[in-house]
C-alpha cells in the first residue's frame, strides 16, 4: 500500500522562508551590489569590479584587526570552554541548589551587551571603580584606558564573565542527558573521577561542545558593543577588532564600497573558520 504524503505543512514554513529572505538575503545582495560599485551619491554610481576587494585585502588595518581578532577569539575559547565544563561538573544535579545555580548562571546572559560594557567601564576605573581602585591600592598600576595589556585583559575578563555561563549551561544539559547506567557501570568497575570524565562524560559532551565552540567563536569574532563601550577601541588601536574597523570605514568615513567588500570578506572568514571547526570536530567524533 502506497503511503500518502501530505505536503501541506510546507505552507506553514513558507512565512519563515519569506522572513529570512527579507531580513537576510535581500540585505546581503545589497551589500554585494555596493561592493562592486563606486558610489558618490544616489544618482552617481560606477561599476569597479573587484577593485574594492583588492584594496581591502591589501589594507594593513584589515591585517592588524584580523590578527587581533584571531588572538582574542582563541583566548576566549581556551578560557571559556574548560571553565564552562568545570563549572558544569561542579553544579549539583538535582534539588533546590540545582535550580538556584541555574538561575545564578543565567543572570549574566540576560544583561544587554551595552550595559555589560558600561558596568565594566565603571568597575574598572582607577579612581572610583571597585576593581581598578582596589588594584591600585594594592600597588598594581592598573589603567585600562592607558595601558594596552590592561585593556586587553579587561575586555577578555569581561567576555569570560558574560559568556562562560552559556558554555556551562550547555555542558550541564549535556551531563544531565547521560544515562545513569554509565555511572553505575563505572562504580562497579571502581573507576576514578578522572576516568569517568575521560571515558564517559567528555565523549558524551562532544556534540554539546561543538555547539558551544561554534557559538562562542562566532560571537567573539563579531564582538563590537562591549569593547566599544569599555575602551572605544583603545588605547590606540589595541582593542579595535574587525567589527569596529568595519564600522569606522562604513559610518565614520562613509566608504560604502570598501566597507561592503570588507563585510563580505569578514563574513567569508567566519563561515570558513566555522566550517573548519565543524569538520574537525565531527571527523574526530566519527573516529
Amino acid at each position: 500500500m502506497n503511503k500518502v504524503h501530505n505536503n501541506k505543512a510546507w505552507w506553514l514554513v513558507l512565512p519563515v522562508f519569506l522572513l529570512v529572505a527579507f531580513s537576510a538575503v535581500v540585505p546581503m545582495m545589497t551589500v554585494v551590489n555596493y561592493s562592486v560599485q563606486d558610489i558618490f551619491d544616489q544618482s552617481s554610481r560606477y561599476f569597479v569590479g573587484a577593485d574594492w576587494y583588492r584594496q581591502v585585502l591589501q589594507d594593513p588595518r584589515l591585517h592588524d584587526s584580523l590578527l587581533r581578532q584571531f588572538v582574542y577569539s582563541g583566548c576566549v575559547l581556551l578560557i571559556e570552554i574548560p571553565l564552562g565544563i568545570g563549572i558544569a561538573l561542579s553544579m549539583p544535579s538535582k534539588g533546590r541548589w540545582s535550580s538556584l545555580c541555574l538561575i545564578v548562571m543565567a543572570i549574566p546572559l540576560l544583561i544587554p551587551w551595552n550595559v555589560v560594557g558600561t558596568i565594566w567601564q565603571i568597575f574598572g576605573r582607577a579612581d572610583i571603580g571597585l576593581l581598578g581602585a582596589s588594584l591600585n591600592q594594592l600597588g598594581i598600576n592598573y589603567n585600562y584606558a592607558a595601558n594596552t595589556m590592561d585593556a586587553w585583559v579587561t575586555v577578555l575578563v569581561m567576555d569570560v564573565w558574560h559568556w562562560t555561563s552559556l558554555v556551562a549551561l550547555l555542558c550541564y544539559s549535556g551531563l544531565r542527558a547521560i544515562p545513569d547506567v554509565y555511572y553505575q557501570a563505572a562504580r562497579i568497575d571502581r573507576a576514578s573521577a578522572w576516568a569517568v570524565f575521560r571515558h564517559i562524560q567528555l565523549p558524551k559532551l562532544k556534540n554539546v561542545l561543538l555547539i558551544a565552540v561554534m557559538l562562542r567563536f562566532m560571537d567573539s569574532f563579531m564582538i563590537y558593543t562591549e569593547p566599544f563601550v569599555l575602551t572605544g577601541g583603545g588605547p590606540g588601536n589595541a582593542t579595535t577588532f574587525l567589527s569596529q574597523t568595519l564600522t569606522q570605514m562604513a559610518v565614520g568615513q562613509f566608504d560604502l564600497g570598501p566597507a561592503a567588500a570588507f563585510s563580505l570578506v569578514y563574513f567569508l572568514i567566519i563561515l570558513l573558520v566555522s566550517w573548519l571547526f565543524y569538520t574537525a570536530m565531527t571527523h574526530a567524533d566519527k573516529q
